[in-house]
């Protein structure tokens, strides 16, 4: 197996996107009832989607990749889809964040509790995975929403959602087949996210 090395320079954190001057792309995985509902109303409806439970989103296409195994893990994730969010709302959601694993940094157990539960956002940053689902040095970003933060993103957030499932697949195809030139030319053009000095001392990336 071959390393690709063109990631070796990328910061530990960095959050890396398909985005333009007005949205930017996250996936999710969801089972065909959901997914099918979504597209067909241009955003998350309940019922199907539970607008109560926590819900992730993931500018990596990599990352979406290994936590949902291209789209073939379980029924629940079998269908891949690419949200187009405001880059508004994604910026207002790291901006009400709270880092999952940011406990140690309060004296006391219950401020900890009494802030976690007033935040509507959870950041988690884990390795990064190449092409074969193997753990790069930097990490990607996860963005937990519950509360408040899932209504925006379900009614004001979202710009449009396609169905990336057949193209994730196709790509796993030509991955397993060791076609490369093929995977680079289908693969999601991932660059740095832009954001401020304050929000990157917030997600502790400097």
């Amino acid at each position: 197996m071959t390393k690709d090395l063109s990631n070796m320079d990328i910061p530990i954190r960095q959050i890396r996107a398909v985005y333009d001057d007005r949205t930017i792309r996250v996936y999710q995985a969801y089972n065909h009832a959901i997914a099918n509902s979504a597209l067909e109303h241009g955003t998350f409806v309940s019922p199907p989607f539970k607008m109560k439970r926590m819900t992730w989103i993931k500018p990596s296409f990599l990352w979406m990749m290994y936590r949902s195994g291209w789209g073939e893990k379980d029924k629940g994730q079998n269908r891949i889809l690419a949200i187009d969010i405001t880059r508004e709302g994604f910026e207002w959601a790291l901006e009400h964040s709270l880092l999952s694993h940011d406990a140690q940094n309060y004296a006391e157990k219950e401020e900890w509790l009494k802030i976690k539960n007033a935040t509507p956002v959870r950041i988690q940053w884990d390795p990064e995975r190449d092409l074969y689902s193997e753990p790069l040095a930097h990490r990607a970003i996860q963005i937990g929403l519950t509360d408040e933060a899932v209504d925006l993103y379900v009614n004001e957030w979202i710009e449009n959602i396609s169905d990336v499932t057949d193209l994730a697949r196709e790509i796993k195809y030509k991955v397993d087949d060791n076609q490369m030139d093929v995977v680079n030319r289908l693969l999601p053009k991932e660059h740095e996210y832009p954001l401020t000095p304050v929000l990157k001392n917030k997600l502790k990336m400097v």
